[in-house]
């Protein structure tokens, strides 16, 4: 056997990280896919080594080949497991582009998977004999027919002698669809270099660049985060990924703890809302056989990240010797392949405590952190190897420290555009500077624009908000997410992270509305909804200064989340505006802006 490599190998596509291992270290150990049947299993451990995995690779991209042409796009209609890993790979070397998407069947997500499919047109579409059935179903209705491939059907002997050919590294490998929290999905173009740079960047951050660790994660490997922590950088360092489904992680996210327990040094991922969850659902006997003493990195990202999450996720693993150094707030976006900058493991949670009246004039300004009108923020690290600017959305211009604006970047991983839509793709991908002398590196092409809001405060970078997003009353910018973290601390049925607060049109100027689950423990005839509603404005005054014109409590699952997992603000909004939330056994609270009696509702069925 091989010892574990250094991280000093230039190739810049998967392909050629893939057929390298396979040539040196055959029969280390590639993939694990744990499956869990049961509901009470521990699962089912499902191995393949860097050889195996290669002779899976070049098999499925020869039956590809045979069934398209180069450039053609193939869509990856598999579940979480080995095929969807086989199949991400495949694709690029067969000269295909690879688009991760997932089965349909998936509650509340054929439409956008409709979206994509009629958007991308793929020539071909990989899924398993499970799910062919469906998969065959959904596609009879596409446009342009598609042609199935059965991963799980192709056999090894397709692969024959000759290596795959090996892709432009400037070439488009895949497709990263958008979730679609703000506007449609759109794909965009990651090049088999982009997503080599990032994986190697995200390495580097989290010091897996020249120490061995285990990758374990349950995150959906459609989405950006877990394609680039769970498959690409395991394959650019040539280490252990171990995957689980997201679901199993959602049924018993003990599960998932149990994993990293069970893996040397271990390094994963998962949004703010997951840690919270393990808090609330591990109980203390599953805790008894945890040792969590050889985590080395636990990535918090894809949400904004609470440093109160962070401290009750330690509290509650600490006797499992869990060290909080491990926690790594970070920030990225499926347009910058995923990874932007990050917390470093082994370093404390850095914390910000800022004046909430300068937050809303649109300045980063220290505040005590006792005063409970303090906005708390945690810092998400510095560039992984990027440059970023904190630059004014309309003037273009570049802001001072303290100066609250537009995230943008700049670096190796950033994509190409977004696939068809050439002006979009202008807009946010070639961005400059009003003054030109401000970019001292004049290099060609512009910067990304990521949406996002934030700062830089003693280096670190500090994610605010989503400018879209912003809630905008009388001058001054309240942080949607702000409001909703202060509301759901207001009361105990409201439900953690399943809550929107967005702004409508009114007579007098923009009125906010917050729409929240209820939780899952508490029906709804339980629930004392009118003083529910008086506790959550009156906290939401006294925090923020705001009005809310409606709290609108509704049934668990209620309030729409995107593909990735995220609270849609957009589409609640949407739900809203619409009528979606109408009087169905019905709580009744006081209407802030009348004095009337008002409904808070759960929506019909």
């Amino acid at each position: 056997m091989h010892s574990r490599p250094q991280l000093a190998i230039p190739y810049r596509t998967l392909q050629e990280y893939v057929q390298h291992w396979a040539r040196i270290a055959p029969d280390h150990r590639a993939f694990t896919f744990v499956d869990h049947p049961a509901p009470h299993s521990r699962g089912v451990h499902r191995t393949l080594t860097w050889r195996r995995l290669d002779i899976r690779v070049r098999a499925l991209a020869a039956r590809l080949a045979e069934e398209t042409k180069p450039g053609e796009r193939v869509a990856l209609l598999c579940p979480q497991g080995m095929e969807y890993v086989t199949a991400f790979l495949a694709a690029p070397a067969a000269g295909l582009i690879a688009v991760p998407l997932y089965p349909p069947g998936m509650r509340g997500h054929d439409g956008r998977l409709s979206a994509v499919l009629a958007d991308a047109r793929p020539a071909v579409v990989v899924t398993t004999r499970p799910f062919l059935r469906e998969v065959e179903a959904f596609c009879a209705d596409a446009d342009t027919p598609v042609r199935i491939v059965v991963a799980d059907e192709v056999p090894d002997a397709v692969a024959g002698d000759r290596p795959p050919a090996m892709p432009d590294p400037t070439a488009i490998a895949y497709l990263q669809y958008t979730s679609g929290s703000t506007r449609t999905p759109a794909g965009v173009e990651i090049t088999h270099a982009n997503v080599v740079a990032n994986a190697r960047q995200a390495l580097g951050a989290y010091g897996a660049d020249t120490r061995s660790v285990t990758f374990v994660g349950w995150l959906p490997l459609y989405h950006d985060m877990g394609l680039v922590l769970s498959v690409a950088a395991p394959v650019v360092r040539g280490l252990l990924s171990v995957v689980m489904d997201p679901g199993a992680f959602l049924q018993a996210p003990v599960r998932w703890l149990r994993l990293l327990a069970a893996h040397p040094r271990s390094l994963s991922a998962a949004p703010n809302f997951a840690y919270d969850y393990c808090v609330a659902a591990v109980t203390e006997a599953e805790k008894a056989d945890l040792r969590l003493d050889g985590v080395v990195a636990l990535l918090n990202g894809s949400e904004p990240v609470r440093p109160g999450t962070v401290d009750r996720f330690h509290a509650a693993f600490a006797a499992q010797g869990l060290a909080p150094e491990t926690h790594c707030p970070s920030y990225g976006l499926a347009e910058a392949t995923v990874f932007v900058s990050a917390a470093r493991p082994g370093q404390p949670l850095r914390r910000f405590a800022l004046d909430r009246e300068a937050l809303a004039g649109g300045k980063a300004l220290p505040a005590r952190p006792e005063d409970p009108r303090a906005a708390l923020l945690t810092g998400c690290g510095t560039p992984a190897g990027q440059r970023i600017r904190i630059v004014d959305p309309v003037s273009h211009t570049v802001l001072s420290e303290e100066e609250i604006g537009e995230i943008w970047v700049r670096g190796p991983n950033v994509g190409r555009g977004y696939w068809n839509q050439m002006e979009q793709s202008r807009r946010v991908f070639g961005a400059t500077f009003a003054d030109a002398d401000a970019d001292a590196e004049a290099a060609p092409g512009g910067w990304l624009r990521t949406g996002d809001l934030g700062t830089v405060l003693e280096g670190q970078l500090i994610v605010t908000g989503r400018l879209k997003d912003l809630i905008i009353v009388d001058g001054r910018n309240h942080y949607p997410q702000d409001v909703e973290a202060t509301a759901q601390e207001a009361h105990p049925a409201v439900r953690r992270d399943r809550l929107a607060a967005f702004g409508v049109p009114g007579d007098s100027g923009e009125r906010v509305v917050v729409v929240a689950e209820h939780t899952r423990a508490t029906s709804l005839a339980e629930i004392d909804v009118p003083e529910l509603g008086r506790t959550v404005r009156a906290a939401v005054s006294s925090r923020h200064g705001l009005r809310l014109a409606d709290v609108v409590l509704v049934p668990p699952g209620a309030v729409p989340r995107t593909s990735s997992g995220k609270v849609s603000r957009a589409l609640t909004r949407e739900r809203y505006l619409a009528g979606a939330y109408t009087a169905e056994n019905a709580g009744n609270t006081e209407n802030a802006e009348t004095g009337e009696t008002g409904e808070i509702t759960e929506p019909a069925a």
